[in-house]
């Protein structure tokens, strides 16, 4: 199964060199928040509206070390989180996306 994480390019680029990234959300709030696909369009206006980018990380579940798990959240739709570092093979497409048309 494929799921998505996003990320802005100055906070992946400081983890280039480790063997795992770690969104600071695991330590905040113990898990790396992920989308399905048909999510991914919503998250990104509602918490990156005023970003002209991010990147998605394209994610292999299959490939995953750390615990993944289905749990409800904004308005109780279900969202995979990501209990613990992301191994950087599960890792396997960053795409750049734009915003700059929906910037405010």
């Amino acid at each position: 199964m494929l799921i998505y994480h996003i990320v802005l390019k100055e906070e992946w680029e400081r983890q280039l060199s480790e063997s795992v990234y770690v969104a600071a959300s695991l330590e905040t709030e113990g898990f790396i928040h992920c989308s399905y696909a048909d999510q991914l369009d919503a998250v990104i206006a509602r918490y990156y509206s005023g970003q002209p980018s991010v990147l998605v990380l394209t994610i292999d579940t299959d490939r995953l070390t750390s615990t993944l798990l289905e749990e409800p959240s904004t308005g109780g739709e279900i969202y995979p989180h990501i209990y613990g570092p992301i191994d950087r093979k599960a890792i396997i497409a960053i795409t750049d996306r734009h915003l700059s048309a929906t910037a405010k």
